[in-house]
């Protein structure tokens, strides 16, 4: 079980990701520290708001609850994180996509590139790359996850630093491809995170991000029900229990931070994933429509560096 929790609770005035002001934003609701269920009215604990920016979309925690240590967090066994049986299944076919998409994307750079993972985890999409030809590099803040890594992956202890992705320190123009898959939605100030990996990559290089699609369509149909119900409840993010989802992304907030950091937008992709909570005879309608409409449950994007 994770312990009790102590939060340093920060106002943004700026959507991290556009620079629009909060205190023109939305309020959506409020969040739970807890799973809600279907009666959240029936439970107690802490709630912070979750708002939207009017201009780009961006979902997020207002205020943010910032654990004292990052520990607190993900200082847990792997095994209490996730939920997913493939979880823990190293398939030969994991990571592929993404593996196709960066070597269609810089062709010329077909073997020997440089990559780095950020939040590796177990290590999985290491191991992938690797196979795949990378020259890999991973950073990861939880010392359980890095040392499952290198036990179950035998990921070499020097190609897989503790670290968290504020704090690490990589040369500029270093790599020609760098990956945040499940992890931008838990970093505090994604943007400047992003800006700093930037200055690692090589020019024309590629960042890939997958993140959780604030237009997906199941998490509106269940915050419509909580509305119903009367309650101010949202099932947007989980800023303060597992898997500690502190924003909801859309497009524009991609084509905005580009903006800013002179990067380009060079593919997108939408992934309905797993539908949960709603009858089975309803999910092959669902996924059609969210298939058809982009609000499935993960947003992919691939960002470019200029060459100049």
């Amino acid at each position: 079980m994770i312990p009790d929790k102590k939060y340093i609770f920060e106002h943004n005035e700026y959507c991290e990701m556009c620079g629009d002001k909060t205190e023109n934003h939305k309020i959506l609701g409020q969040r739970l520290n807890q799973s809600q269920g279907f009666r959240p009215k029936k439970k107690t604990g802490i709630t912070v708001s979750v708002k939207k920016c009017r201009n780009c979309g961006l979902l997020y925690s207002y205020p943010m609850p910032i654990p004292f240590s990052i520990q607190d967090h993900y200082g847990i066994d792997p095994e209490e994180y996730s939920w997913k049986e493939d979880y823990y299944v190293d398939d030969p076919d994991y990571y592929s996509t993404q593996i196709n998409t960066v070597k269609k994307l810089l062709p010329e750079k077909s073997t020997g590139m440089k990559a780095l993972d950020v939040g590796a985890g177990l290590g999985k999409a290491l191991k992938a790359m690797q196979r795949a030809g990378f020259d890999v590099f991973g950073i990861e803040p939880s010392p359980n996850f890095r040392t499952r890594a290198i036990e179950w992956l035998k990921i070499p202890e020097d190609q897989i630093r503790l670290a968290t992705a504020e704090e690490a320190v990589f040369p500029d123009n270093h790599f020609d491809f760098i990956t945040y898959g499940a992890v931008y939605e838990h970093l505090y100030h994604p943007a400047a995170v992003l800006e700093r990996s930037v200055k690692w990559l090589k020019p024309g290089g590629i960042i890939h991000i997958e993140v959780p699609n604030a237009e997906n369509l199941v998490g509106k149909l269940i915050n419509r029900y909580y509305r119903l119900r009367g309650t101010n409840y949202v099932t947007s993010l989980s800023p303060m229990h597992a898997p500690f989802h502190l924003y909801e992304y859309t497009v524009k907030s991609f084509e905005e931070v580009c903006k800013k950091l002179n990067l380009e937008l060079v593919e997108k992709k939408f992934d309905v994933c797993s539908i949960f909570h709603f009858p089975g005879i309803m999910k092959p309608f669902m996924r059609k429509y969210m298939e058809w409409t982009n609000t499935g449950m993960q947003l992919t994007v691939y960002l470019r560096k200029p060459l100049n």
